[in-house]
């Protein structure tokens, strides 16, 4: 009896490993991939299945990789930010967070190579950029903002290129496409910066130089407000200027919306911080597919 109680532990569980791939996670890539795919201003409902296959590719599969990873290599930082999380916890044994992050990401580039060749190299760049953000020897997370410029430009500029290239046989996308791809980036390394707020005493104790142990919490809260909104103003100017004024009002409206929210996680950024995330971010992610909407229109208009 006590042998086969040890040979289960030798294995997570499903639940366990489903929460290692933590699939909160995966809406900001599959939500910028819909983006790209209104941006195209290709006929949706043609290619819907190649934009649901690539929707389930950016989430479920190249976002849950890059989870597994970090988390694997995290797992010495977790054990004192968060204990309970799976590998530090014990519910993945053994060197199974590192199995899961190499068959994740195996999985992931064979579903890419069934999209095409342009969707294949766009996986391979965010494999890449997955596993230099979390392992050694680059482990570009241990500063702030070259980890934080990594995962913004995965989780939204890539995946948006990708899903308007899939919609376009593998052309690239228009510029006004492309453009809104990196200021959203941009804009998200800021939301990346929300998250490192919880983990400030972990992250000093590891070495691990986010931005609010770099600059500390209050400063930290400001950089990143100031990321976020900058790029959104830009936004909403070419909105405009694209002749596209109800899309451009939404989008200024949003951002109305989170600099009043901004004003309380500025407030007590370590303790507003996860409540900004919950309620400020959805407003910013609103406006990008305002923004695909009014790139769309440009693009069906030219």
């Amino acid at each position: 009896m006590g042998d086969d109680v040890m040979q289960a532990r030798a294995y997570p569980a499903p639940a366990a490993v489903l929460e290692l791939l933590k699939p909160i996670t995966w809406f900001p890539p599959m939500w910028a991939f819909a983006c790209g795919v209104l941006a195209s201003g290709a006929p949706i409902m043609e290619n819907a299945l190649t934009a649901v296959v690539g929707i389930i590719l950016a989430g479920p599969l190249v976002c849950a990789m890059s989870q597994a990873v970090n988390d694997w290599y995290d797992r010495h930082v977790d054990a004192i930010n968060e204990p309970n999380r799976p590998i530090p916890s014990g519910r993945i044994p053994g060197a199974w967070g590192l199995y899961i992050g190499i068959g994740w990401t195996a999985l992931s580039l064979l579903v890419a190579a069934l999209l095409g060749q342009w969707v294949l190299i766009s996986a391979m760049i965010g494999a890449a950029l997955a596993w230099a953000y979390s392992a050694p020897p680059l482990r570009l997370k241990e500063n702030g903002w070259w980890g934080n410029a990594a995962c913004g430009f995965s989780y939204e500029g890539l995946a948006w290129i990708t899903g308007g290239a899939v919609m376009l046989g593998g052309a690239l996308p228009s510029d006004a496409s492309i453009t809104l791809a990196l200021l959203y980036s941009i804009g998200a390394h800021g939301i990346m910066t929300l998250n490192d707020f919880k983990s400030i005493k972990g992250d000093s104790q590891m070495g691990v130089r986010s931005l609010p142990v770099m600059l500390g919490a209050d400063r930290a809260a400001q950089a990143a407000c100031a990321i976020m909104a900058a790029p959104q103003l830009i936004v909403v100017g070419l909105v405009f200027s694209w002749g596209a004024p109800l899309q451009g009002a939404i989008i200024l409206l949003l951002l109305i919306g989170q600099g009043l929210m901004m004003r309380k996680f500025l407030a007590a950024p370590i303790d507003k911080a996860l409540w900004y995330s919950g309620f400020g971010v959805p407003l910013f992610v609103l406006g990008m597919m305002a923004s695909a909407s009014a790139a769309r229109m440009l693009t069906q208009a030219i």
